[in-house]
């Protein structure tokens, strides 16, 4: 096959790529930074021409939902909220798919592999073999052209070439239609500020890691700057090995800090299926040997993080209940993220030999009022998802210490949390642990 041939043969416009949605149809557009900008905006355009187009997406700038509050014409789907999508679901314009991160593959080639009509995804310019990279989201791509009846890619040369792993790539011959975007470059995302209680917890994390160990660092901002701020305690030859790529993995590359010569598994490379962060980072990822993306049922399988000796889960949460409960993506009933990979690599890290998984949170937080809230409470609210079950959960970590809740009782659990709560609060929690009957009447007086 002529390749340049058939690229061209394949080349239409934007225009033409969101005029061939119906009314009706499932539409998947790529994750995170495979999101299609250009035919988004287009497909946009047509609102009042379409009635119950629905849309499956992830962590996505869509502005559809934008041209469409009352849902009349578009019904946007999302896998993990980010932030433009955390506003159109506040205002019902978007619902959340409960899903595993690591289960997106099979997602699509098991449960959905008649229920994909179109896929819109943002890759690289084609090499000189046919291929087109998913570069910063390899995730479930492949398998979402595998099922689709029409396969659709968004060229941006802004897209950086992230060397596999597998099923980094789709060949020309697997697509249908080809569309060049001249205009958006890839989404970026801020990088948190930090805090002095990010620093705290950075500090305590520190002293659990050791040289040569395995990290993997959730989305979130906690998480996000404790990758900045290991940078400070001198380790050691780290790897990585994360579902998630981000800045602050690569200031730990720059700085020395990780190497990745210790690991198990995939020595030398960082392994993670997306990257989100600074246009700096998605240029620092272009052809990096140093770098391996991998589809997301291999980076998030719990089975395939345990062949990683000591490897280290670092993730964040909103809330965390005097049982141990961790609820990481929703206030109540309104979704904020998502699950996501946390509770795989929590599985994972836990199951890794000399592996340790951790969850942080800030104690409190400032609520719409002004006043502190504590992040740890007795009871999760009515409509808060569980992220991380009871069982699972082994470290929390806030900005006043680290507990490890493994093979503790309840009684033992509430103390623990209380500990490490934020002062103001620690007095109403024990009232409420013992109201509860979380701590007994011969624990009240004793230490956990």
């Amino acid at each position: 096959m002529n390749t340049t041939r058939e690229y061209q043969r394949k080349l239409i416009s934007a225009e033409e790529a969101a005029g061939m949605v119906k009314s009706g149809m499932w539409i998947d557009y790529g994750a995170i930074c495979g999101f299609p900008s250009l035919i988004d905006e287009k497909l946009a355009a047509r609102a009042k021409e379409l009635k119950g187009v629905k849309i499956r997406a992830e962590h996505s700038h869509t502005v559809i939902p934008r041209h469409d509050p009352l849902q009349e014409h578009f019904i946007h789907n999302s896998w993990f909220l980010g932030r433009v999508e955390r506003e159109y679901y506040k205002n019902g314009a978007c619902s959340y798919i409960p899903f595993g991160l690591g289960d997106g593959p099979r997602m699509y080639r098991q449960w959905l592999k008649d229920a994909v009509d179109i896929t819109f995804i943002e890759v690289t310019p084609m090499d000189k073999k046919g291929n087109f990279n998913f570069g910063a989201s390899v995730t479930r791509q492949k398998a979402a052209c595998e099922v689709a009846k029409k396969v659709v890619l968004e060229v941006n040369e802004h897209m950086p070439w992230v060397f596999g792993g597998y099923d980094e790539v789709v060949n020309i011959s697997q697509v249908d239609h080809i569309v060049e975007n001249y205009e958006y470059k890839i989404p970026e995302f801020p990088a948190a500020v930090i805090t002095s209680e990010d620093e705290a917890i950075a500090a305590l994390l520190a002293e659990q890691i050791e040289n040569g160990a395995t990290i993997q660092l959730g989305v979130g901002a906690v998480p996000s700057v404790v990758g900045k701020l290991l940078i400070k305690h001198n380790l050691k030859d780290l790897g990585i090995h994360s579902e998630m790529f981000n800045d602050s993995m690569m200031e730990l590359i720059e700085a020395g800090v990780v190497t990745g010569k210790h690991k198990t598994l995939n020595p030398g490379k960082s392994v993670f299926c997306f990257a989100a962060g600074s246009e700096k980072l998605y240029k620092f990822m272009d052809k990096n040997k140093a770098l391996a993306g991998f589809p997301v049922d291999y980076t998030n399988d719990p089975y395939t993080i345990a062949k990683n000796e000591k490897q280290i889960a670092i993730n964040g949460a909103l809330r965390v209940d005097l049982r141990g409960q961790v609820c990481s993506e929703s206030v109540g009933t309104r979704q904020i993220s998502g699950t996501g990979g946390q509770l795989e690599f929590t599985r994972g890290a836990y199951m890794s030999k000399g592996g340790k998984a951790f969850i942080c949170l800030h104690a409190a937080r400032e609520g719409k009022d002004g006043k502190l809230v504590s992040s740890i409470v007795p009871t999760l609210e009515l409509g808060d998802m569980v992220t991380v079950p009871a069982s699972d959960v082994s470290h929390i970590v806030t900005e006043y210490g680290m507990v490890n809740l493994k093979g503790k009782s309840i009684w033992q659990r509430a103390k623990a949390l209380i500990s490490i709560a934020h002062p103001s609060f620690r007095d109403e929690l024990t009232k409420a642990a013992i109201k509860a009957g979380f701590i007994t009447k011969g624990t009240v007086g004793i230490g956990f």
